[in-house]
């Protein structure tokens, strides 16, 4: 009592987080926007590269696959940092590492780039024919690849919780700044590719490629320093031990006392008390037992043969009694997956931006006022509309709906979420219409005379449902999961992403499959005036609206987790 009495009065946080030196942190020197804003600073050096790899690809269909595979890994890989800092790490230090692996992969890819690829063995001598990329080269090139896939999949996730762990909630000012932080987070991870899908794709589309690699290496380098130059006045979270373990006991706790009969009340459950508990007031916070998933219950029911007495103390074997803490954070993750799997279709929508979009403006006309337009610059407009609707939800949107729900958070985020599926079906629509006029004013030379900027608003929709939807999955997975399982929440959107990619590559794969047979030309083949992707476009806006179904159905389901000293919002 008096240890709490003397944080409040010394200004510490009391969420439990701590400084540099694993002291409480003092909320006048930590935290707070300064350190929210230094955490985002490497977004701006991210940068895509499907195009390059699409060098590798014969036709429209593996150059779609390759960059969904690619896209997909870096997400996978954020399950990699998400497990390494909630376990063992820590957000800082798992930040910095996989930080050091992108910034050394975009270094060995612009190396490797400069000298072997651009120019392969015997090119420039007029004696000989310039000879194709040797295995070792090609070898060298996908180390680089994925080793920036593995840099920027293991970061991403922890630096968006990282973010957020600058604002204590208990405050009801930074409390506030913890529900924008998410919004600015996602906004500067969009404006950070503003320059790369502009200036270095005009730089690529000229053949400067390894000028452009270098561009993004020593950007990358210098938002280290700048997350580096933060550590003095960071907030810090101690990770609280291997998750898989803990889901573990749960598990064979509960079938263990598979015949137990489980209380209606939770007065025979067991939770740690002040003595047993995580040391100082550093652990994670205390859940409070919810209904539902009543099976594992029996897990933290107390039985006599729970406990091993010792000459000292009395202990309990957490393979046979576990906590309502360890329940409820199972049953947190359970109640989680429907909404999860549930967005993965919002994932394949968003990839055809960097696949199929692309693809459908390079048959379109490019000239504009004497200038080429780079068909992968289009994304632009997808970037700025990101910005645009930020501001438009935040500033507008939200105070509206504030007063008309009473809710001071306006929309939830599954009310946002849903909303985001709604426009990204709007947004189909509009590719699959614009994708019909190209093909009617197609032209012999496999060119149209539709402008690419009639694509403008396939990119702007998409834009929208991304501040609804992948804001409000941020927002919403890193309020619903337990403290020590927060960058599994973040690594859970991406892993959404992730799968969206993959799943992307296997219905193109099976479209074209299917579309492809007694000879057919395809929906999308090589020549696109010969096939039907806008059909394709117009099957995806279908199963986004099947998706919505789901989804609603699963939201209305969902239950809101409880944690102790804290109150609860509804989510349905």
């Amino acid at each position: 009592m008096m240890l709490a009495m003397e944080e409040v009065c010394c200004g510490h946080t009391q969420d439990g987080s701590v400084d540099f030196r694993g002291k409480p942190a003092l909320k006048n020197k930590s935290g707070r926007c300064k350190s929210g804003i230094s955490n985002t600073s490497f977004l701006w050096s991210r940068r895509k590269f499907g195009a390059f790899d699409k060098g590798f690809a014969s036709n429209n269909e593996d150059a779609a696959n390759n960059v969904s595979k690619w896209t997909g890994t870096v997400y996978m890989f954020s399950l990699i940092g998400a497990f390494l800092s909630d376990s063992y790490w820590g957000r800082y230090k798992t930040c910095a590492v996989f930080q050091i692996i992108f910034v050394l992969g975009l270094v060995l890819l612009s190396v490797s780039t400069q000298l072997l690829l651009i120019r392969p063995q015997g090119c420039g001598n007029e004696h000989h024919r310039c000879s194709g990329h040797t295995s070792i080269e090609v070898l060298i090139f996908y180390i680089s690849l994925y080793m920036i896939a593995l840099g920027n999949g293991g970061y991403q996730p922890n630096i968006a919780t990282f973010g957020s762990d600058q604002f204590d909630e208990s405050d009801g000012t930074e409390a506030h700044s913890k529900v924008s932080f998410f919004s600015y987070f996602y906004l500067s991870l969009n404006l950070g590719s503003l320059f790369s899908n502009t200036f270095l794709s005009y730089l690529e589309d000229n053949g400067a490629w390894a000028l452009g690699f270098w561009a993004s290496a020593g950007a990358a380098f210098l938002a280290l320093l700048l997350f580096i130059a933060g550590t003095t006045r960071y907030r810090h979270f101690r990770p609280c031990g291997n998750p898989l373990s803990r889901v573990s006991q749960v598990l064979v706790a509960s079938s263990r006392k598979w015949k137990v009969m489980v209380p209606l009340t939770e007065d025979h459950l067991y939770e740690q008390d002040g003595s047993e508990a995580a040391e100082g007031n550093n652990g994670p916070r205390k859940m409070l037992h919810t209904e539902g998933f009543r099976c594992l219950d029996r897990a933290a029911y107390v039985d006599v043969d729970d406990f091993t007495a010792n000459p000292k103390a009395v202990s309990r074997d957490p393979w046979r009694l576990c906590t309502v803490t360890q329940v409820e954070e199972v049953k947190s993750v359970l109640r989680l997956l429907p909404i999860w799997l549930c967005t993965i279709i919002y994932s394949v929508v968003f990839t055809q931006m960097a696949s199929l979009f692309v693809v459908q403006g390079a048959a379109m006309r490019h000239d504009m006022f004497g200038f080429s337009i780079p068909p992968a610059s289009m994304s632009a407009f997808d970037i700025l509309s990101v910005a645009a609707f930020i501001f438009f939800y935040r500033r507008i949107l939200q105070p509206l709906a504030c007063r008309f729900t009473g809710n001071p958070c306006g929309l939830t985020e599954l009310q946002r979420m849903g909303i985001g599926l709604l426009i990204a079906t709007v947004a189909m629509l509009s590719a699959g219409t614009v994708e019909y006029f190209r093909l009617k004013k197609a032209t012999e030379d496999g060119t149209s005379t539709l402008h690419i900027m009639w694509q403008m608003p396939q990119y702007a929709l998409v834009g929208a449902s991304e501040v609804f939807m992948y804001v409000g999955q941020l927002e919403f997975f890193n309020r619903q999961t337990p403290d020590g399982l927060k960058s599994f929440g973040s690594a859970l959107c991406m892993m959404s992403m992730s799968l969206g990619n993959y799943f992307s590559d296997v219905i193109v794969t099976a479209v074209m499959k299917v579309t492809t047979a007694k000879g057919r030309a395809g929906w999308i083949p090589e020549d696109l005036n010969k096939g039907h992707m806008d059909r394709f476009y117009f099957m995806l806006a279908v199963l986004t609206v099947i998706d919505f179904v789901v989804y609603v159905m699963c939201a209305r389901w969902y239950k809101s987790i409880r944690i102790e000293g804290k109150s609860t919002a509804v989510y349905h």
